[in-house]
Parts: C-alpha cells; sequence; structure tokens
C-alpha cells in the first residue's frame, strides 16, 4: 500500500527492473507507488551508485532501528500520526469519498477526525500533498460546518480541528439548506404554474425537500419557536381570515415580539404550517391558504 515501506520483494523487483532498463515511474506503475518513492528509495540506499537489493534491505533496516520507538496506534506526535494511524486514515478515507466528499478532502478530514488539531503544513507532511490541496480541502469542509479554526500555541498558524459540536452544525446546516430548496422550488411554481410540466417537477422537489427538512429538524422544533408557531397556524386556522400581528398579540395575550418570532418561524421553515402556507396580505398581516403544490390541477378543479 503506498506509505508503507518497501519490501524485500519489492526490493528485489526493483533491482531487477533498474537492471532491464525501466524507469523510475515505470517501476512506480508496476508496484503502484509514488513515483518519489522509488526515487527515493534508490538514492538513499545504493551503494556506490548501483542498487542492490539485499543492500538496500540491510541500510533500509539499519536506519529503522536507530529511529524513535513506534508509539501505540493512534498516538499522535508533533501534529503527525503513527504508522498505525496512517493505515487507518488509508482505509477510512475511501469510505467517506465514496459517500461524495472528493478524495483529498476525505484524506484531511480523515486525519483531523484522529487528531487533536493539525496546522496546514502538519497536514501537508502527514498526506506528502501540495499546500494548495490542503487549503481547497480545509474551505470545502469549513463550508460544510465541519471544521474549526484554533489559534496555534505559542506560534502564528492556525491549527484546524474537529469538535464536539461539528455534528450538529453539520446537521443543521443541511437541515437549511433543504429548506431552502424547498422554498426555492415553491418560488418556481409561482413563476412557471403549477399547471406546466416545469411547475409539476417543481412541485414534487419542493414537497421532496419539505419533508426531508421536516423530519431532520423535528428533534429541535419544540425547543425553540416551533411550538409557538404551530399555534400561530392554529389561531389563523380558528379566526377563518387573515389577522394583524397586534391582533393575534392580543388574542393570544403574547407579546408582540413573541408572535413576530413565530411568524418569521413559519417563513423560514414553511414546512411547519404544511399543508398550509402562511400569506402575507398587507401590513404585518397574515393568513393561511392550502398549499399549491399539495395539490393537482386536475385535484384542484374537481374540487
Amino acid at each position: 500500500m503506498p506509505g508503507d515501506r518497501l519490501t524485500r520483494e519489492e526490493r528485489l523487483r526493483i533491482e531487477d527492473w533498474l537492471a532491464g532498463g525501466l524507469g523510475y515511474a515505470e517501476i512506480a506503475r508496476q508496484l503502484g507507488r509514488p513515483t518519489s518513492t522509488i526515487s527515493r528509495e534508490v538514492a538513499r540506499n545504493s551503494t556506490a551508485g548501483v542498487y542492490a537489493a539485499d543492500d538496500a534491505q540491510e541500510t533500509a533496516g539499519r536506519r529503522a532501528r536507530r529511529r524513535k520507538p513506534v508509539r501505540p496506534a493512534g498516538q499522535v506526535s508533533d501534529g503527525l500520526p503513527s504508522e498505525a494511524a496512517r493505515g487507518f486514515v488509508d482505509r477510512f478515507a475511501p469510505l467517506l469519498a465514496a459517500t461524495g466528499l472528493p478524495r483529498m478532502t476525505a484524506r484531511v478530514f480523515a486525519c483531523l477526525l484522529i487528531s487533536d488539531g493539525l496546522t496546514s503544513a502538519d497536514l501537508v507532511r502527514q498526506l506528502r500533498v501540495s499546500p494548495a490541496s490542503v487549503s481547497k480541502s480545509i474551505g470545502y469542509l469549513e463550508a460544510m460546518a465541519l471544521v474549526l479554526r484554533r489559534p496555534d500555541p505559542g506560534g502564528r498558524r492556525e491549527r484546524y480541528a474537529i469538535d464536539d459540536g461539528a455534528w450538529l452544525r453539520a446537521w443543521r446546516a443541511d437541515t437549511d439548506a433543504h429548506g431552502r430548496i424547498a422554498s426555492a422550488a415553491r418560488r418556481g411554481i409561482d413563476l412557471f404554474g403549477a399547471d406546466t410540466p416545469a411547475g409539476a417537477r417543481l412541485g414534487e422537489m419542493s414537497r421532496f425537500f419539505g419533508r426531508l427538512s421536516e423530519q431532520m429538524g423535528d428533534s429541535d422544533l419544540a425547543e425553540a419557536v416551533g411550538y409557538d408557531a404551530l399555534t400561530v397556524v392554529a389561531a389563523l386556522v380558528h379566526a377563518g381570515r387573515p389577522l394583524a400581528l397586534d391582533a393575534l398579540a392580543d388574542a393570544l395575550v403574547w407579546p408582540r415580539g413573541r408572535v413576530l418570532a413565530a411568524v418569521e418561524a413559519i417563513q423560514c421553515r414553511p414546512a411547519i404550517a404544511d399543508p398550509l402556507a402562511l400569506r402575507i396580505v398587507g401590513a404585518e398581516t397574515f393568513g393561511l391558504a392550502a398549499r399549491e403544490d399539495r395539490l393537482s390541477p386536475a385535484q384542484r378543479d374537481a374540487l
């Protein structure tokens, strides 16, 4: 596997292929290794300009024994994971990439996942990639709300880390994005018309992402203003007519700000009122109507 130490068998093949006139790039391709690994191996372990597998194996072994003892699996030293942790990254990153995450971003994320924070330079050394690749991946992860920047103690560089709140932030970011897609699709229905092919497709899209947003947001719906929002919906249904903000506040015996927050919640997350939709009929006056995308043109005609 790329990144592991070369085996004696691989060194024997390198010796044979070099004798046969193969270049470093072709040898690397045959072994499934980076070209830099082959060139570095030949440069470091040749004797008097000649590469011999047995001599290279012995030289590499002596060099390895002079190194510091290997740390326990997963332990991090100076920002760089141990060999066992590198193996975990090599196995875990492809699984993340299979979900749609870019391959390099998946590797950066896997490295951060098993560390307490790494600088850009740490990631460059660990992954053996360019600073630009790391920077692009960090930007991608920040856009998904998965990575935080922290000052590097005793240094001028920033450290990137995944904290305990990353999963909740990512969940909320997805939920909000689904809600915005549903709202945008509903606006498209108004533009193209619900009885057009485009309107029908947008209606189906709006319903799907609306349900997805609602299901993903159920856990915190009642913790904020969701309960108040449902009360406002019930009040407008009971009244059977549009009501001004002040009238709603008086009827519910709520502060004006509480009613306004509930109305804003319905506007931000239309699925709260489903199958109804909030309608602004005047200055701070609100009503309800059946969502147009809930019924097909034929169903509306039949009713």
